[in-house]
C-alpha cells in the first residue's frame, strides 16, 4: 500500500453503451467510487476521478443488429442516456470520455504499437470459430454453448455468467452462432497474443505476496485461482468490423480486442481532462507517489488484476493499481439482474419516477452494498430504509434542531453557557467520527462507513431525547442555549460528513443551516465551533419525504409486468419453435374445404363446462358446430364473429348434438384461444381458403 500519496487516480469501470445504467452498475461500481472520490476531496487531496463510455466490441455490434441501426447510432444513443443519468444522479467524475474519441483511438494504437515494436506480442495463426452461413469469424459474444466448468448451457464465448469463469470461445461445448444458430466450424486466422505466462512470476509477487493482506478476499481469491491454474497467452486482436484498427501491417480487417482497448480508456480520459484543464496527465499514471484505484464489478476482476497490469508492466512506464476493491453482484427481488430480460431498475427511469430522491437510492444501495457477497435489492427494503432510517433518524434530528432554534432564538445560533459533562462527552464523541468513518472508507468498507454516519444522527437524537430542551426551557433557559448549541454542532458536522454518501442532502442541509462553504473533513475532527454563536440559520425543511406504499406497489407491479412479458416471450418462442408435423402432399391439403363463416347463435351445452353450441352461416348453409371454447368466450360476446370453418369434416355426435365441422383456432403466448379469421370485413360467408 502507498502511504501518504501525493495524488489519487480513481477509475470506475467503463459502462458498455449497449444499454442504460441500472442499480447493479451503481451498487457495484459507481456509488462506491463516487463516495471514495468525494471523501478524498473533502480532505483536500489531489483527486482525479475518470470514466467514459466503452463503445467498441461485440456487445455494440449485437445491439446494432438487434435494433436495425448502425453501431455509431447505438453508442450515440446510449452514451447520451448514460451521461445524463450520471450527471443527474450526482456522480462526480472529473472527466467522462468515450472510447470512440480520437484521443482514445490514438492512445490505444500507440500503446499497442509500443508493445509490438518491443516484441512483446506473439503473432500466431490459430483455428477460430467461423460461421460459414454468415461468412464471418465469431467474436466471443457471438458464440453461446455449454460452459466446460459448470455445465451452464447459455455461456458466452468469453465468460460464463452463471459461474463467473472467464473463457475462450473455443472452450465451449456444443457452440452455436448467435447470428444464424449454426454450429460454427474452425478456420485459420492470424492474431496477436499477450503472453500472460511471461508475467506469472511478477503477478505472484505483486499480488499474491504484496497484496495478501490489503486486497478484498473475493478479489484476491479469484486472482489466486487464475494464477494457480497457470496463465496462457491471450489474444489482444479480433476479427471484427467495429473497433480500433490494429495498427500494423498484415492486420487488415482486424480490431483491437475490447478488453485491450477499454482499460486504456482510463488513460485517454485522463489525457482529455489534462488538455481541457491545462495540466500534465503523466503524474497521474506514471508517478510512484500516485495511488491508483480501480472500482469494478466482480466480472471484471481478471481483466483489471491480471491482463491490464500485465499490459502496464509490459509497457514499462506506468504505475500499477494500489487496490481493486471489486464488489459482488446485486440481485433484484430474488432474481439476477438482466438487461436483455429488462429485469432491472434503470437509473434514468428511477430519476423520473422518484424526482429529487437521488440520495434515497444512494443510501439504499450503499447500506445493502454487495461488498463481500451477492445481495438482493427489494423495493420494500428500499422503502423501509427511507422511512425508518433517513426520515425517522437523520431527518427527524435535523428537523427538531432547526424547528427549536427558530422557535426559541428566531434562527440564531445561541451562545453556549458552561458545558456539562454530557455536553463535553457528546462533542468529544462527535470529533471522533471523522476518523472512524475515514478508517472504514480507507479500507473500502462503505456499508460500515455509512452506518457510522448514521450513528452521528443517532448521537444527536439521543442527546436531544436525554436533555429534553423543550421541558428545560421553562425553568432553565440558559441551559437550553447550551443544549441547542451542542445539537447545532452535530447538525453542522452532518452537513460535511454526509457529503460523500448523500451529496444532495449535504447541499440542502448546508442551505438550511446557511453554511456557505463546505466544512473540511478535518475541521469537523478538530473544531467544536463548527457553526458559531450568532450565526443565522434558515427555516425548517424536510430533508427526506416518507415513501408511501402506493409508490412501492407501482414499482413491484412494473416488475411483475416484466416477469409476465418474459414468460409470454418464452411461451411464444416455444410455440414458434414447436416441432413441425410429418410432411403431407398437396393432395392431402386440397381435400380440406375451409370456408369463411359467421356465428349466428351461441349457447352453452347443458352440463358441459367447455362446450358451446354454435349456429354458423357457412355461405353454403347454416349448420350446427359444437366447439370446446366455452372457458374462453361468453356466448353473447361471439355472436356476429367472423370465423374460419373446416366444413367437410365428418359429422360427430357430441352429447346428443351432431357437430358438422370445426372452427380454426390458435393459442397466443398467454395460453388464450384466439379465432383464426380474415383481417378484412369484405370477405363473404362461403369464401374458400386455399
Amino acid at each position: 500500500m502507498i502511504q501518504n500519496p501525493k495524488r489519487y487516480t480513481i477509475t470506475a469501470a467503463l459502462p458498455y453503451t449497449n444499454g442504460p445504467i441500472h442499480i447493479g452498475h451503481l451498487a457495484g461500481v459507481y456509488v462506491p467510487s463516487d463516495i471514495y472520490s468525494r471523501y478524498l476531496r473533502l480532505q483536500g487531496r489531489d483527486v482525479l476521478f475518470v470514466c467514459g463510455s466503452d463503445e467498441h466490441g461485440v456487445a455494440i455490434s449485437m445491439k446494432a443488429k438487434k435494433e436495425g441501426i448502425t453501431p455509431q447510432e447505438v453508442i450515440d444513443k446510449y452514451d447520451g442516456i448514460i451521461r445524463k443519468s450520471f450527471s443527474d444522479f450526482g456522480i462526480s467524475f472529473d472527466n467522462y470520455s468515450r472510447t470512440s474519441a480520437k484521443i482514445h483511438h490514438d492512445t490505444a494504437s500507440e500503446f499497442f504499437k509500443k508493445l509490438y515494436d518491443k516484441g512483446d506480442f506473439i503473432e500466431e495463426v490459430t483455428e477460430q470459430l467461423y460461421d460459414a452461413k454468415a461468412d464471418q469469424f465469431l467474436a466471443d459474444r457471438f458464440v453461446v454453448g455449454t460452459c466446460p466448468k459448470c455445465g451452464n448451457e447459455e455461456a458466452y464465448g468469453d465468460q460464463c455468467e452463471k459461474c463467473g469463469s472467464t473463457l475462450n470461445a473455443t472452450d465451449l461445448i456444443h457452440p452455436k452462432s448467435t447470428i444464424t444458430g449454426e454450429t460454427p466450424i474452425m478456420k485459420a486466422t492470424k492474431h496477436w497474443f499477450l503472453p500472460l505466462d511471461r508475467y506469472e512470476d511478477f503477478l505472484k509477487e505483486w499480488i499474491l505476496v504484496g497484496h495478501k493482506n490489503d486486497w478484498k478476499p473475493n478479489v484476491y481469491g479469484q486472482v489466486k485461482s487464475w494464477i494457480d491454474g497457470g496463465l496462457e497467452p491471450r489474444a489482444v486482436t479480433r476479427d471484427l468490423d467495429w473497433g480500433i484498427d490494429v495498427p500494423v501491417e498484415g492486420a487488415e480487417g482486424k480490431k483491437l480486442y475490447v478488453w485491450f482497448d477499454a482499460p486504456i480508456g482510463y488513460i485517454s480520459s485522463t489525457k482529455e481532462w489534462a488538455l481541457r484543464e491545462g495540466k500534465d496527465w503523466e503524474p497521474y499514471w506514471k508517478d510512484k507517489d500516485t495511488k491508483l484505484v480501480h472500482f469494478i464489478g466482480k466480472d471484471n476482476i481478471v481483466f483489471h488484476c491480471i491482463i491490464f497490469p500485465a499490459m502496464l508492466k509490459a509497457e514499462g512506464s506506468y504505475i500499477l493499481p494500489d487496490n481493486v476493491p471489486a464488489n459482488e453482484f446485486l440481485n433484484l427481488e430474488g432474481n439476477k439482474l438482466s438487461t436483455s430480460k429488462n429485469w432491472a431498475v434503470w437509473l434514468h427511469e428511477y430519476l423520473e419516477e422518484f424526482p429529487n430522491q437521488q440520495d434515497v437510492l444512494r443510501y439504499a444501495l450503499t447500506s445493502n452494498a454487495p461488498e463481500t457477497k451477492d445481495n438482493d435489492f427489494t423495493w420494500k427494503d428500499f422503502q423501509a430504509r427511507n422511512n425508518n432510517e433517513l426520515v425517522a433518524i437523520y431527518g427527524n434530528f435535523i428537523n427538531r434542531v432547526v424547528v427549536l432554534t427558530n422557535k426559541y432564538y428566531n434562527g440564531i445560533v445561541p451562545t453556549p453557557n458552561e458545558l456539562s459533562e454530557v455536553d463535553e462527552a457528546t462533542l468529544t464523541e462527535l470529533k471522533a467520527y471523522p476518523a472512524v468513518i475515514s478508517s472504514s472508507l480507507e479500507r473500502y468498507r462503505f456499508r460500515e462507513a455509512l452506518s457510522e454516519l448514521m450513528n452521528v444522527a443517532r448521537l444527536g437524537n439521543k442527546y436531544l431525547a436525554d436533555e429534553e430542551p423543550w421541558k428545560v426551557i421553562k425553568d432553565n433557559p440558559e441551559r437550553v442555549q447550551t443544549q441547542m448549541y451542542v445539537a447545532l454542532q452535530i447538525a453542522a458536522a452532518l452537513s460535511s460528513l454526509c457529503e460523500p454518501f448523500l451529496p444532495f442532502t449535504a447541499t440542502k442541509l448546508s442551505r438550511i443551516l446557511k453554511i456557505e462553504s463546505p466544512l473540511n473533513w478535518n475541521t469537523v475532527a478538530q473544531n467544536s465551533d463548527l457553526i458559531p454563536a450568532g450565526h443565522q440559520i434558515g427555516e425548517a425543511e424536510l430533508l427526506f419525504a416518507k415513501i408511501e406504499d402506493e409508490e412501492i406497489q407501482k414499482q413491484i407491479d412494473k416488475l411483475e409486468a416484466t416477469k409476465t412479458a418474459n414468460k409470454e416471450e418464452i411461451a411464444s418462442s416455444l410455440a414458434m419453435t414447436e416441432t413441425q408435423k410429418e410432411a403431407i402432399q398437396f393432395e392431402d391439403f386440397a381435400k380440406m374445404d375451409i370456408r369463411v363463416g359467421t356465428i349466428l347463435e351461441a349457447e352453452k351445452m347443458p352440463k358441459a363446462n367447455k362446450l358451446l353450441i354454435l349456429k354458423i352461416d357457412t355461405g353454403i348453409d347454416v349448420r350446427t358446430i359444437v366447439s370446446g371454447i366455452a372457458e374462453s368466450f361468453k356466448p353473447e360476446d361471439i355472436i356476429g364473429k367472423k370465423v374460419t370453418v373446416l366444413v367437410n369434416l365428418a359429422p360427430r355426435n357430441l352429447r346428443g348434438v351432431e357437430s358438422q365441422g370445426m372452427i380454426l383456432m390458435t393459442t397466443n403466448a398467454k395460453g388464450k384461444l384466439v379465432f383464426v379469421n380474415p383481417d378484412t370485413d369484405d370477405v363473404a360467408n362461403g369464401e374458400t381458403i386455399n
